[in-house]
């Protein structure tokens, strides 16, 4: 599981960086990957990335304004001719259905796959039998959400040198074992999952928060989380015009992070007025400050997500 930044800018495209986008890598976990968010320009950095749109299973929208959106059209578009046949599921809230089949079909764009559309206000918005994912309404100008993606524990691994001391070798009976079933082997040895089976593997959380000012609905989102990807529009010696804006401060970030006992905090959504990595160095002090597990995103760099031991 990898975090893959597109995107990192606020507002509008600099020649530094492109507005926001994440992609959430689960090559091992499900041979895909996610993306939050989808700015303009968006299917340019993925070109410019080891990412294949074929690939791309899920896209979330945080919220829809412009820096945040402009680019799906295109990207949907692009899919098709990239090798995309498989299906594909955009959530975002109310209006992105609308804003989609405006632009498609205006555009008399062709998406020869599956395209799913779900709109929602918050709440469990997807689980399978490896994750879900969790939507939560933040504060900014217009309706905007941040994202939980919970990881479901996995089994743990088999102790396969005391099952090989028993005579069992790899095959059909390592899975029941391993699904947590006791097994007879043909001697009548009998074989209980809970002595050759280690402890479950703990699930991973990540947190992705669209545009917001600090908020009460920013901290069940982030609660626990392994990386929390928050935005750091501003330093906070311009709190007052972050609050103005709808937008959080390096520092605020960094108190959201420390609050909700989160591992690793990752900040993005970056002014224009903040040039290169140099000038953004102020924001990363503040919130070292606050919460030393504190990096600041960048584009092209991938970020793992590391599980809890």
């Amino acid at each position: 599981m990898e975090i893959y930044f597109l995107g990192t800018n606020a507002g509008v495209p600099t020649l530094q960086r492109n507005v926001t986008s994440v992609a959430l890598r689960l090559m091992e976990e499900r041979r895909s990957f996610w993306m939050f968010d989808c700015g303009e320009g968006t299917q340019h950095q993925v070109l410019r990335s080891p990412l294949r749109l074929g690939k791309l299973e899920k896209l979330f929208i945080t919220h829809l304004h412009g820096d945040h959106l402009f680019g799906l059209p295109g990207l949907l578009s692009s899919r098709g001719y990239q090798g995309g046949t498989a299906p594909l599921t955009v959530y975002g809230p109310p209006g992105l259905k609308a804003f989609l089949d405006v632009s498609l079909s205006v555009s008399q764009s062709r998406v020869p796959y599956k395209l799913e559309v779900v709109e929602h206000t918050g709440g469990l918005i997807f689980e399978d039998d490896t994750f879900k994912v969790e939507a939560g309404l933040l504060e900014h100008r217009i309706d905007s959400y941040g994202y939980r993606v919970t990881e479901k524990d996995s089994p743990g691994s088999l102790n396969t040198e005391l099952l090989l001391s028993y005579g069992l070798k790899p095959g059909p009976l390592y899975g029941r074992l391993k699904k947590g079933e006791d097994i007879t082997t043909e001697d009548g040895t009998v074989i209980r999952a809970a002595e050759v089976v280690c402890e479950p593997k703990k699930g991973r959380i990540v947190t992705i928060l669209g545009d917001t000012r600090p908020c009460p609905g920013s901290l069940p989102l982030a609660q626990g989380a392994d990386l929390i990807i928050h935005e750091a529009t501003f330093a906070h010696d311009l709190a007052d015009m972050a609050y103005q804006y709808h937008h959080s401060t390096a520092a605020q970030a960094a108190e959201l992070a420390s609050q909700a006992g989160g591992r690793e905090l990752l900040l993005t959504h970056f002014s224009s007025r903040y040039v290169n990595q140099e000038e953004l160095a102020p924001l990363l002090a503040e919130a070292q400050a606050i919460f030393p597990q504190t990096l600041l995103a960048e584009e092209f760099c991938t970020f793992p997500v590391y599980r809890r031991k």
